[in-house]
């Protein structure tokens, strides 16, 4: 029986998994004034309160500007099309906003797979690598780390998934795959996931 024949719950990161990414985080960080080493929501996280109110405000922002012009990874919609039509439950975990999230799916067409209480994000859950926004949506849909997969495009998303007991999907487009360790499957498009 083939991969997708046997889960039934499905997580997607969105930007660089869904979407085409298009994140310069290098030049966000530089934007926000924030150390080039650590990861944003980290650094903002260590700041005094008024100030990580601030930063927020502006990286809140910023991303707002991105999703406007997010458009869907090549053969996206074709691959939900086929997820769904086998009645498949379809999330998504991303470190964006709730906002900024919904506007990226509308931008690339594809917000009717995913109903808003699917869709968490850094205002609902503890941000990947933990495992809270994984472990959230299991118990909302009463689902088994056996049913359930995660998908996405870094090594926070497997770090995640791996965290919360679930196999993962690795997707890298340019075939190098740095973090394969960490996952279960690796693909460079996302309709090679329907051959696994």
């Amino acid at each position: 029986m083939k991969l997708h024949q046997r889960k039934q719950f499905w997580i997607f990161d969105m930007d660089g998994t869904l979407t085409i990414a298009q994140h310069d985080f290098l030049a966000i960080k530089q934007e926000l004034g924030i150390p080039v080493n650590v990861d944003i929501l980290t650094s903002l996280s260590s700041l005094p309160p008024n100030i990580k109110k601030q930063k927020n405000k502006e990286l809140d922002k910023i991303e707002y500007k991105i999703a406007k012009l997010a458009k869907a990874s090549h053969g996206c919609f074709e691959f939900l099309q086929a997820i769904h039509s086998q009645t498949k439950t379809l999330g998504i975990l991303t470190r964006n906003n709730f906002v900024n999230s919904l506007e990226t799916l509308n931008a690339a067409g594809i917000s009717n797979f995913f109903p808003e209480q699917n869709i968490i994000c850094r205002d609902r859950a503890i941000p990947k690598p933990n495992p809270d926004g994984i472990l959230y949506l299991m118990k909302q849909w009463n689902a088994k780390p056996e049913e359930t997969i995660m998908i996405g495009d870094y090594l926070y998303d497997l770090e995640a998934g791996k965290r919360a007991n679930v196999e993962t999907i690795y997707i890298d487009p340019t075939g190098s795959f740095p973090f394969q360790k960490e996952a279960s499957y690796k693909v460079t498009k996302l309709e090679e996931i329907l051959y696994l």
